[in-house]
């Protein structure tokens, strides 16, 4: 089957912000497209996934999908499962080489945008992969964001990982 490159982008990237795991397979498989065509808008199916959905993150990434692509704002696929606190996202975007030291056009880093959204689990994943002297655009660091969260033992959980 032959697909034009800006309707197989939007097929791929539409089956996998649905969720549709067997979808995403045939068309990747039988139509073979590669898995960081972009749709209409840009974007490729890593970008658009239905983030809590760890298979559609495998089996993209399996298939040769870009784990830092970043949007006209800096945000990859990382920055996305931080700010939502998808953590085995996440764990699945690391596995196959994904940045945590990425930063977005803010400057801001995974790191700072999961303690932003007190996603705790994700920070604690976080803390030890990433460069905790980074500073944002702002000049914060995560600690400092961290202070500013205001989210209790925000501060006790990000340096916890840093000295083992």
């Amino acid at each position: 089957m032959v697909i034009g490159q800006m309707d197989a982008g939007k097929a791929l990237a539409a089956a996998a912000a649905k969720g549709r795991t067997s979808e995403v397979q045939r068309i990747l498989e039988e139509c073979r497209v590669p898995p960081d065509t972009r749709n209409e808008f840009g974007k490729t199916a890593l970008q658009v996934m239905m983030l809590g959905n760890c298979k559609i993150a495998s089996l993209l990434l399996e298939k040769g999908a870009d784990p830092n692509v970043q949007d006209k704002h800096g945000i990859a696929p990382v920055h996305d499962a931080a700010r939502t606190g998808f953590l085995d996202t996440l764990q699945v975007l690391v596995e196959y080489g994904a940045s945590v030291n990425l930063p977005d056009q803010s400057g801001a880093l995974p790191i700072h945008i999961a303690i932003r959204e007190g996603h705790r689990d994700v920070v604690e994943f976080l803390a030890p992969r990433s460069d905790l002297k980074h500073a944002n655009k702002s000049g914060q660091t995560a600690a400092d964001v961290a202070r500013a969260s205001r989210v209790p033992d925000m501060m006790d959980l990000l340096f916890s990982h840093v000295h083992r």
